[in-house]
């Protein structure tokens, strides 16, 4: 569909969101929104959004709805604002409307639903043949039938340009005559489409911790394999100049790369539990969920207890509770993201290129697994990459320097596809969101969601310091991962 033809009224029956307080707390209002399964026949079947609502703090000063997503995909933004996740100031609670939303296949939004046991069985993406590769490629398309079969026909329909047209009707649903929008990590990807379609119903994007959707099969691996090697990079900088942290005077290289080679043989388990093995590619996630906040003080402390095998030193990724059938949304990746890769010779180049990129890590984790998990898929898909093409208002391209999940590399590129319609502002410091790291970034955000002032060209923001930081990551981490299925980042 041609981006003209996209910019048309969404909905032709938009009603009013009909609110009543929140079961789980009835200071928030609870909804739901009724939008077409595929947009393609908009009079068809119905699916029903989750959505919650804070008001804002003071009506008198209120500006409208500010709709949130945290990303993932597969984040719950119903979730975050229910349990009041994302830390707003108070100038941006008192004038806004805090508006969350689960996007289509998501959580309360017609979850994406599949065999957590099948799941588990998911082969390691770090593969080392063409039998590899083959059963791979067997693998995703019998977890693909098995995650279409329990969820129906929505299966097919979970793109984010359909979820960009689900928030334009939103935003009429509001009662918003533009939309105003912050966003986190793939949560960005669902503004920049929205900027793209609905150009003219653009009031304010605030994009923090940018996706590119620009990239192919080896920039998207590359430019992960950078940005996580950046952060190792970081972390081992913070270690050797702190006396505090546990690998302290060690040649934490070498530390990290002996544990690797443990990992690979199979002779490591989490601390504390010897049943539960710790592969190669879960001590990875672990340590990039300590790269997130980041809490390089915990991760440190994780990797001499994984050393030893020994202590009650908690894991940096928290569990779901066990199930038979998990909500699982790579199916949203795998709709916005073509990533082919013919036989195992290709593959095995383009982990090359990442080893080669990133030493240490030796792959973006979450960029391999979701590649993997998206062997097979056929094109064309529902939201192929390209280049920006956004005439809207100017938007807020927010990136941390050292972000391991989605890079400053892509802010960059992002910016600069989005031209005079996008500027880019630089939080010097760490971590997976840059909202509330310093008055700086907190400020300059909300000048521009109250009063859309944006920061200066080329604005940046001091780093502050990752003890006095009290920020977590949020990221959902790409399903299935190979014997921790569902885990998320808290």
């Amino acid at each position: 569909m041609a981006l003209a033809e996209a910019s048309t009224s969404t909905s032709t029956s938009t009603t009013p969101i009909s609110w009543q307080p929140c079961t789980e707390d009835p200071a928030v209002d609870c909804g739901t929104l009724s939008v077409p399964l595929d947009w393609a026949n908009p009079g068809g079947e119905q699916i029903q959004l989750a959505l919650a609502r804070r008001k804002a703090t003071n009506p008198s000063a209120r500006i409208g709805s500010l709709v949130v997503n945290p990303g993932g995909p597969g984040g719950s933004g119903k979730q975050i604002v229910l349990r009041d996740r994302l830390p707003f100031s108070s100038e941006i609670t008192s004038r806004f409307d805090i508006v969350g939303f689960d996007p289509r296949g998501v959580a309360g939004s017609h979850p994406i639903l599949c065999s957590q046991e099948l799941a588990s069985q998911a082969p390691d993406p770090f593969l080392k043949s063409q039998a590899d590769f083959e059963r791979l490629l067997a693998f995703n398309e019998r977890y693909k039938q098995d995650c279409r079969a329990r969820t129906g026909p929505l299966f097919d329909h979970v793109d984010t340009v359909s979820v960009a047209r689900d928030l334009d009707t939103m935003r009429e649903a509001l009662g918003d005559d533009k939309l105003s929008f912050y966003a986190i990590s793939y949560g960005t990807l669902i503004g920049q489409i929205y900027a793209e379609r609905f150009p003219g119903r653009v009031r304010a994007l605030a994009l923090d911790s940018n996706m590119d959707h620009s990239l192919g099969t080896r920039g998207f691996l590359d430019t992960q394999a950078w940005t996580t090697q950046d952060s190792f990079n970081e972390f081992v900088k913070w270690c050797d100049k702190t006396a505090s942290c546990a690998l302290h005077g060690k040649n934490i290289r070498t530390f990290w790369a002996n544990l690797l080679t443990r990992a690979d043989r199979g002779e490591l388990h989490y601390p504390g539990q010897p049943d539960t093995p710790l592969t190669k590619l879960l001590l990875i996630y672990e340590a990039t969920g300590g790269f997130f906040g980041p809490d390089w003080a915990g991760l440190a402390e994780f990797l001499v207890a994984a050393d030893s095998g020994e202590g009650q030193v908690k894991s940096l990724l928290t569990p779901l509770p066990d199930q038979e059938v998990v909500n699982d949304a790579t199916q949203v990746f795998c709709q916005d993201y073509l990533l082919p890769v013919r036989d195992y010779p290709e593959y095995a180049a383009h982990l090359a290129s990442s080893r080669r990129i990133a030493p240490d890590m030796q792959a973006g984790p979450e960029a391999l697994a979701t590649m993997a998990a998206c062997l097979g898929q056929r094109a064309p898909i529902p939201n192929p990459q390209h280049r920006l093409r956004v005439s809207s208002p100017t938007i807020l391209v927010a990136n941390a320097l050292h972000d391991p999940a989605t890079g400053y590399n892509w802010a960059v590129s992002t910016a600069q596809q989005l031209g005079r319609a996008g500027r880019l502002f630089t939080y010097e410091g760490w971590g997976h969101r840059i909202y509330d790291h310093g008055e700086c970034a907190v400020n300059g955000i909300d000048r521009y969601l109250v009063s859309l002032e944006l920061p200066a060209a080329g604005a940046r923001c001091p780093a502050i310091p990752p003890t006095s930081s009290k920020v977590s990551g949020y990221k959902p981490l790409p399903g299935p991962v190979p014997g921790l299925p569902g885990w998320v980042k808290s």
